[in-house]
């Protein structure tokens, strides 16, 4: 980064961010508030939290709520990540406060000024995408971080599957070797019954390969648990339905490119986030629950509106 700086503001004042960074104030005031272990963000998790903003912008290009020239946009700016670019500007630690909240805001700042400057404009005006108000629409940290945490577990598995079946080899390996050399056992710390060295490392290989095939199975028949990226709202359901199915398809067609293990994953999360999404779609009437949003007459304006908009959207 360069010694040259640009000022942006939020609600709690100004801030000098460096010239030359593609994330913004937000971000900055994240890497103030969390000095902890100076470890930035995995690889495969800004990769999966890119997915999910670029499906998101695909989505909304599609439904009309994004205008195209943005959505665009903010698809080559994620394209260009993906990539390998711009890897530098995910500064915020990985201990931090808030749900994943300065990570999500790291990585919509960052979109949104790489769009804008592919649009000809600046870095900081965030114009004419915003960080908010485009790259993160319709969204929810609540949603986006967890869903990230498990897209970037199954796009790790494979790797994590080969390192833990080569330890598994390695373990049984030296049992064989050391099958013939007697040692006593330990139960809560204490000696017990004499066993077989090789006895004791080969059964270390055997855990291990118990324990691998439990996520394997996990990430095929489950798709690890996956939430979908829902775009919540402290826990209303509101805008659920507008996005759901398109971002779970949207993220699932890119990832599905992959072949053998990965691409089995894939399909296996796709589908059961499928039926996350179509169960949940049940639950749905409580957005138009009175309970929840009360009569028109009730209501504050802004809620009244938003609640009319959506409950009447496909």
């Amino acid at each position: 980064m360069s010694d040259k700086t640009r000022v942006e503001k939020d609600p709690l004042g100004a801030l000098e961010v460096p010239a030359d960074a593609l994330y913004g104030v937000q971000t900055l005031r994240a890497v103030q508030n969390f000095p902890i272990s100076g470890l930035r963000p995995l690889p495969a998790f800004v990769d999966a939290t890119v997915r999910i903003k670029r499906a998101a912008a695909l989505t909304h290009k599609e439904t009309g709520r994004l205008e195209p020239r943005l959505a665009d946009a903010i698809v080559k700016a994620a394209d260009e990540i993906l990539a390998g670019k711009h890897r530098e500007h995910f500064v915020v630690d990985v201990y931090q406060a808030g749900a994943g909240t300065s990570h999500n805001m790291n990585v919509n700042e960052v979109l949104a000024n790489r769009a804008n400057e592919i649009l000809g404009g600046k870095r900081g005006a965030y114009t004419p995408v915003h960080p908010n108000d485009h790259v993160n629409m319709a969204q929810s940290t609540n949603d986006v971080i967890p869903t990230a945490i498990r897209l970037a577990c199954l796009t790790e598995l494979p790797g994590f599957q080969k390192a833990i079946e080569g330890l598994a080899k390695a373990f049984e390996k030296k049992g064989k070797e050391f099958d013939d050399v007697l040692k006593s056992g330990r139960t809560h710390l204490q000696d017990a019954m004499p066993i077989r060295l090789g006895q004791e490392l080969e059964a270390y290989g055997g855990s291990l390969r118990r324990g691998l095939k439990r996520v394997v199975e996990a990430a095929h028949k489950k798709g690890i648990s996956v939430e979908a990226e829902l775009g919540t709202q402290g826990g209303t359901l509101l805008r659920r339905r507008l996005l759901a199915e398109q971002v779970v398809d949207r993220v699932a067609h890119v990832l599905e490119q992959r072949e053998g293990d990965q691409r089995q994953a894939t399909l296996a999360l796709h589908a059961a986030l499928r039926r996350f999404v179509r169960a949940d779609a049940l639950r749905g009437r409580a957005v138009h629950d009175p309970r929840v949003y009360p009569a028109p007459e009730r209501r504050l304006p802004a809620v009244a509106h938003a609640a009319n908009r959506f409950s009447t959207d496909s």
